[in-house]
């Protein structure tokens, strides 16, 4: 009897928890590129990138993935983020560099093409740059955020000047 009650007992907890995961999912996601509804990124970054929110929201402490595009010769200086950031190259290419300012043709640069990936971790300078229209997926768990070394470059700081 001690078996069936600690069966019983197990099941309702697991069915319990299972409800619980359940409540939690999110709904699914199933999208071709050319479904992305794109829109202006967010001042975080140079004017120019579009964004695609494609899971969850980039500015909540949860999981998120969004596509970037970003026009030819479209560059993001130097900068860290506070939690590690997945990068995906879709069309085109990005190089990266690591350091304290952008420095296009550096020796130490890599150009990703369509299918590279890089993982910048959190609290790791670098900086991206393009030469030709690209689109990236960026995924991790948020909030996005950059935090860049020269405050001058923040585009945030920019718009507060000129008001």
């Amino acid at each position: 009897m001690k078996t069936i009650a600690s069966v019983i007992t197990a099941a309702a907890i697991l069915g319990g928890g299972a409800s619980f995961v359940l409540a939690q999912g999110h709904a699914h996601v199933i999208q071709t590129p050319a479904e992305a509804a794109w829109g202006p990124a967010p001042p975080l970054i140079p004017a120019g990138a579009q964004i695609a929110v494609l899971s969850g929201d980039p500015t909540k402490p949860a999981a998120y993935a969004v596509r970037l595009k970003f026009p030819a010769n479209y560059a993001i200086p130097a900068h860290s983020h506070p939690t590690d950031e997945n990068v995906v190259v879709t069309t085109g290419a990005l190089t990266f560099g690591m350091g304290e300012k952008l420095a296009k043709g550096a020796a130490g640069n890599k150009t990703l093409a369509v299918g590279g990936y890089a993982l910048m971790p959190a609290k790791m300078n670098h900086f991206a740059y393009t030469r030709a229209e690209t689109s990236i997926v960026l995924y991790g768990i948020g909030p996005v955020e950059f935090n860049y070394v020269n405050p001058a470059d923040d585009p945030r700081n920019a718009k507060t000047a000129t008001k």
